[in-house]
């Protein structure tokens, strides 16, 4: 997810949903792993992780321990539909 459509889709929360997703992404620039994440089956490196009603899906790149949040949206949206049409 570039910087700027992530930006201008946490502008587009309620301000504490939107501190909640920026607090759970920068764990995971601590933490790429949490206890609570889980791997995607079918899309290699991808992980997935919950912050409230949302769902942030990234990818982890062990060799440079770097994230990369590739989508975030609620989780009872088609996230997964959209995930699969990100990347086809």
């Amino acid at each position: 997810m570039q910087v700027n459509k992530y930006l201008d889709f946490l502008n587009g929360l309620q301000p504490k949903i939107a501190a909640q997703i920026a607090k759970k992404v920068l764990a995971l620039n601590v933490k790429p792993l949490p206890a609570d994440s889980e791997q995607l089956s079918g899309y290699q490196g991808l992980y997935r992780v919950d912050s409230g009603e949302y769902r942030i899906i990234y990818r982890y790149f062990h060799d440079r321990d770097l994230i990369e949040v590739i989508l975030v949206g609620k989780r009872n949206d088609d996230v997964y539909k959209r995930l699969k049409r990100l990347l086809d």
